[in-house]
């Protein structure tokens, strides 16, 4: 069970390598901003109205959590058993959906425009994670995880291997970029966009890839970045300013958190949790808070460091 930290610096984060003490803010410590999920995942941060989004994928919904008030309350229920969530360079909000296995941006007026759900004519298995480029284009992972069960999603038959696409802004079309993942995760790209990183749940151990882009739509050389080790399981994750790879963790005690690798792929942060974290991003006035969306709850922590792309 959670509890606030009573000391500072907030033993719940550490430091793994000297390097990571220029992003800890000693006097700042992890907070709980809000619990009652199932299965939390997803956030994103609002700037403009100062609000976060999260999903909560087992019961259908979308919550928003208001940073003056600190209230909770649904933003969209049913949500398609929403899973990952990014903005776009328009600031519109964009959508994995397990239940209707698709990938859909919410318009200004709160409409919804579909963007992906079949590849060659056969239907997605289940979006989980997306990230948009700088020239528009979204890349999403498309693992089983939300037609397994009727838990996540609504239990079906696979139609597709697990890929990693990428769909084109401007013709709407999508291409697979990766097909030597089993079951990809969590994605996001290095600051300068040359590097993107997957996870790989479907592998045993579960590791951490990276791949060079290659005229800024194709992959390739794709590596072993982290090994996760018997136990680890990381999820969602985002970059910083310096490169540093943040990322959600789990499962079970000494595991849960967020772990924190250098550009190099060595560990330096470790921010613990009483649950395993599915994903994260950086948020606040000054994009220096870092939202944690766990299992059952969410968790704030002020940093001393910056997101790669700011919304």
């Amino acid at each position: 069970m959670w509890q606030p930290s009573e000391t500072y610096p907030d033993p719940a984060v550490e430091v793994l390598d000297p390097h990571f003490r220029k992003y800890r803010i000693t006097n700042a410590a992890v907070e709980r901003l809000a619990t009652g999920t199932r299965w939390g995942e997803g956030p994103v941060w609002f700037g403009d109205g100062r609000y976060l989004l999260w999903s909560d994928i087992p019961n259908n919904r979308i919550l928003r959590w208001d940073d003056e008030t600190g209230a909770v309350s649904v933003f969209r229920k049913p949500s398609g058993y929403a899973n990952g969530n990014t903005r776009d360079r328009q600031g519109r909000l964009v959508t994995c959906e397990h239940g209707e296995r698709r990938v859909t941006r919410t318009e200004y007026d709160g409409s919804i425009t579909v963007l992906a759900y079949r590849f060659e004519g056969k239907r997605l298995n289940s979006p989980n994670d997306l990230v948009v480029k700088s020239d528009d284009s979204i890349w999403f992972t498309d693992p089983d995880f939300g037609i397994t069960t009727n838990y996540e999603g609504r239990k079906a038959e696979r139609e597709l291997p697990t890929h990693v696409y990428r769909l084109d802004a401007t013709t709407g079309r999508c291409e697979i970029v990766a097909d030597d993942i089993v079951n990809p995760n969590g994605l996001c790209f290095s600051p300068d966009e040359q590097r993107l990183y997957i996870v790989e749940s479907g592998s045993k151990p579960r590791r951490i890839r990276v791949y060079e882009v290659v005229d800024g739509k194709h992959l390739r050389n794709g590596r072993v970045f982290v090994d996760a080790g018997e136990n680890g399981a990381p999820d969602g994750f985002r970059c910083d300013v310096d490169g540093n790879l943040w990322a959600g963790w789990g499962t079970g005690a000494g595991l849960n958190g967020v772990m924190i690798f250098a550009p190099d792929g060595g560990a330096i942060g470790r921010i613990a949790l009483p649950e395993r974290c599915a994903n994260l991003c950086f948020g606040g006035a000054a994009h220096n808070r870092l939202f944690m969306a766990a299992g059952q709850s969410l968790y704030a922590l002020y940093v001393d460091a910056a997101p790669a792309v700011v919304r």
